[in-house]
């Protein structure tokens, strides 16, 4: 009599596994927020809605202390007197009084109501009492004060050699130690924000294998077996502060003829979709006993953004590689020469012309390039041109006449005032000067154009307080030299051709600046 229902009863229990299953997968396959704070974290569920993150009204409520009404159509949310007023169907909230706008309207789930995830920092927060501070990207809320420093990562080869740079925003002060194969590097904060993942190996692999996280606040670098050892230096970049581990490659297993010459093997090339490296030559070794006149260099990658730039018959744009070029100069430069290299945009972001010099002046910079490709109508044109400052000189003896001000202490005094966009007039014959040398070390490296060393009334040149040149490195409009340009070949000639330059110059002034 009991035998028959038996199957029914194992269907409905698998049935019910099945589903129970399907939850969890489902579950775990969401997305979570992480709450953080002095008391430690937690998950907090979101839910995807139309490709937007959302967050239940009720886990708030639990975390922060909210109570929650619904009446006469609208959600009430109060917090110790304060209330945010929200309307299904609109994506509007008022805020103790004062209209802020949501990426989405509330959506209601069976009894729950869910906010975008942004309530929080744009509702939530300006009642609330403690601070708290949204990531999005990260999907990291910080609750109180407590130090979390976003961390960004990036490994170059130099040579046989590389450098790891990790930024921190903001400045945190930092310890390393070693053990063995691997670099401890300790962040003095609560927790770290951290990219996912954190770090992916180049490719060819360098002498990092891997980074990973060791909570709260430390990461640890795996290096390659027998490396031959690091060098630790820091620097402030803005609110960054920027840590750079040197490191050198395995001792060779063998001791080099007399009198042989050294090498080094050339960094990773940046090549556009399309284009094909050609060989790369091979960089010499870095000079010694630098000069300290030469202390900050700014380097400005053209165009980003919006702003593409002139734009290569294989797709080549001319902003990716302007960007690409100033990476690797960088690293070269800091590497080999120890000098402070700073990019006027390091992502693909638009940048006003004046900012660009505005960078390199509030920084003191000592030298200022900015970095271009060229076009023309015609396919065969070639080559690079290194440009340098244009201005009408009745313009100029007209504006930079001394004008008497008083002083703080009494009495007055005669001051050069010089106006934003003539700022480079003070400069022309360094720059001059710079630009010889380059244009003399380009020389039977990369291809110039017949007319290698010009002048041009460069809106972004007219106000660097400093040495400044621009240079146009080729011709996207010349199918072979865009091929060529994202090359080791060309991109290497050009790095060692502006670094010899740098050398040069900085040797022609001494230690006069």
């Amino acid at each position: 009599m009991n035998s028959r229902p038996l199957p029914l009863v194992l269907a409905a229990t698998l049935l019910m596994l099945a589903f129970g299953l399907a939850g969890i997968v489902g579950q775990t396959a969401n997305p979570s927020l992480t709450l953080l704070s002095r008391e430690g974290r937690r998950a907090m569920p979101l839910a995807m809605l139309a490709d937007q993150e959302f967050v239940g009204l009720d886990d708030l409520a639990s975390a922060f202390q909210l109570s929650i009404q619904e009446s006469l159509g609208a959600i009430t949310v109060s917090y110790k007197g304060k209330t945010i007023v929200l309307t299904p169907d609109q994506s509007l909230a008022s805020v103790a009084g004062r209209l802020i706008s949501l990426p989405a309207a509330p959506s209601r789930q069976g009894r729950r109501w869910l906010v975008p995830v942004e309530f929080i920092s744009r509702a939530l927060a300006p009642i609330h009492d403690s601070r708290l501070e949204l990531r999005k990207p990260s999907r990291l809320l910080i609750i109180g004060e407590i130090r979390v420093p976003r961390l960004a990562i990036r490994y170059d080869a130099v040579g046989a050699a590389g450098r790891l740079t990790i930024d921190a925003t903001p400045r945190t002060v930092t310890s390393v130690s070693q053990d063995g194969d691997h670099i401890t590097v300790r962040f003095e904060a609560e927790a770290l924000d951290v990219p996912a993942p954190l770090f992916t190996p180049p490719s060819p692999p360098g002498l990092v294998q891997g980074i990973h996280l060791v909570e709260p606040a430390t990461i640890v670098v795996d290096l390659v077996q027998r490396f031959g050892g690091f060098k630790a230096s820091t620097l402030a970049v803005g609110s960054s502060g920027r840590l750079l581990l040197d490191l050198a490659p395995p001792p060779a297993d063998t001791t080099p003829a007399p009198n042989a010459p050294t090498t080094t093997t050339p960094p990773p090339a940046t090549t556009a979709p399309g284009a094909a490296p050609g060989p790369p030559p091979e960089l010499p070794p870095a000079l010694s006993h630098p000069v300290a006149s030469i202390r900050t260099i700014a380097i400005d990658p053209g165009h980003g953004g919006d702003d593409e730039g002139a734009k290569g018959a294989n797709g080549l744009k001319e902003k990716d590689l302007a960007l690409a070029v100033a990476r690797r100069l960088r690293t070269v430069l800091e590497a080999r020469l120890g000098v402070r290299v700073l990019l006027t945009r390091d992502d693909d972001r638009s940048v006003p012309i004046d900012e660009r010099a505005a960078l390199a002046n509030n920084n003191k910079a000592d030298l200022f390039v900015s970095l271009h490709v060229n076009t023309s109508a015609r396919q065969t044109t070639t080559g690079a041109t290194v440009y340098r400052a244009a201005f009408d000189k009745d313009a100029v003896a007209g504006d930079t006449k001394p004008q008497r001000l008083p002083t703080f202490g009494g009495g007055l005094r005669d001051v050069e005032l010089v106006p934003w966009d003539l700022a480079q007039t003070r400069h022309l014959s360094q720059s001059v000067t710079f630009a010889d040398m380059l244009v003399a070390q380009l020389k039977d490296r990369v291809p110039l154009s017949s007319r290698a060393n010009d002048q041009a009334p460069l809106r972004v040149l007219e106000s660097a307080n400093m040495p400044a040149v621009l240079i146009e490195l080729g011709y996207l409009s010349n199918p072979a030299q865009e091929k060529a340009i994202t090359g080791d070949a060309f991109q290497n000639g050009f790095v060692q051709a502006f670094y010899d330059a740098v050398v040069r110059y900085r040797e022609s002034i001494g230690g006069a600046q």
